[in-house]
């Protein structure tokens, strides 16, 4: 039986976390997986799930996870399972998840201490699955059978490449990119922003949210070297980022700026090309790939976060206010799920994409 016709066994790190609480919710509802293991702190070990967290999702906790033994993230404890996904805090990541590709787990992390690293894909799964490939380099340096790091990417990364891919694929290299985010607070995390900071107010600067966004896109929208061990980022877009922190719960909008190196598409190829954009994950029939993955409105104030950030239950972005720029070719505002698609859904659907691929 191959791993895509089986239920996969999966332990969630950093379970206690709003990440890990997402990736609790959304793995409940899976019927690809079954929550195994709940993995936190050592002040959280030993106690029943439902008393070593503070639950913030607006969905009641799964039954199943209610009582489930918190354990400490030692990969010794985690026999059985066929998928780690973390949702640990940087601070503590990069060891742990280091330690479980190193005994052998596949690992899908959402924290940042693997993504720029050249042999570790970084994969928004409806943008660059070809980056998989990565893998079994990864596994022969250290000859592992089944183990491996695949990251998801910051929360507004995931947003923006994913119409630029479609317009890359379409129209040809992209030449440059500016970016203004309006960032929900469930991206700090909890208790994240202190009410009186955000409350009637923006917060203009989100600590080193800007460099991720520009790393990041490049490494995602890049190939690989030609024996595909290592990531070849692009060199011949320059993207700027600016990053506000908005008193939205979640759904990050982004109003982007957009040059093409070669004569630019028309506003209706521009639409055109993005309703039409489809995914491996989509031909794969894995259970999270969104029908759509960018919906196009045609109404003029939309996207807007209330509304749209749930399209295809997180997991698609809405493009909206398509039109011609000024200074540069293109302009349109964008919305995404920071917490699915940008977060959780997005390591679910890596995973599901390499159970499907045998890769689990």
């Amino acid at each position: 039986m191959s791993s895509s016709d089986r239920v996969l066994n999966a332990a969630v790190l950093g379970a206690t976390g709003t990440v890990g609480q997402r990736f609790i919710v959304l793995l409940s509802k899976n019927p690809m997986f079954r929550i195994h293991s709940l993995g936190a702190s050592e002040r959280s070990a030993g106690k029943p799930y439902s008393q070593a967290t503070k639950w913030k999702m607006s969905e009641l906790m799964p039954e199943e996870a209610k009582n489930a033994v918190v354990k400490n993230c030692d990969p010794a404890n985690y026999a059985g399972c066929d998928v780690v996904f973390s949702g640990l805090d940087a601070s503590v990541a990069g060891d742990i998840e280091k330690a479980f590709f190193e005994a052998d787990f596949a690992v899908f992390s959402n924290a940042k201490n693997y993504r720029m690293v050249p042999s570790v894909p970084l994969c928004v799964p409806v943008v660059n699955t070809d980056h998989y490939a990565l893998i079994a380099a990864q596994r022969a340096a250290l000859g592992l059978k089944k183990g491996f790091i695949v990251t998801n990417s910051n929360c507004s990364t995931s947003g923006l490449v994913v119409p630029l891919k479609a317009l890359q694929d379409r129209f040809g290299p992209l030449k440059r990119a500016i970016v203004t985010t309006l960032q929900a607070i469930s991206g700090a995390g909890y208790p994240g922003v202190a009410s009186l900071d955000i409350l009637d107010n923006i917060v203009p600067l989100i600590s080193g949210e800007e460099p991720k966004m520009e790393e990041e896109v490049l490494k995602i929208l890049g190939g690989l070297s030609q024996d595909a061990s290592v990531c070849t980022p692009l060199d011949d877009l320059r993207i700027s980022a600016t990053c506000n922190r908005v008193p939205v719960i979640d759904g990050h909008t982004e109003c982007v700026n957009l040059e093409f190196a070669n004569a630019p598409p028309s506003v209706e190829e521009v639409k055109r090309c993005l309703r039409e954009y489809t995914c491996e994950a989509q031909d794969l029939g894995c259970f999270s790939a969104p029908k759509h993955i960018i919906n196009v409105t045609e109404e003029e104030d939309r996207p807007q976060p209330r509304l749209d950030r749930n399209a295809g239950d997180g997991m698609s972005v809405t493009v909206g206010r398509i039109r011609e720029c000024p200074v540069f070719h293109i302009r349109f505002t964008l919305l995404v799920h920071n917490t699915i698609l940008g977060a959780a859904g997005a390591s679910i659907l890596n995973a599901e994409y390499a159970a499907k691929k045998g890769l689990l």
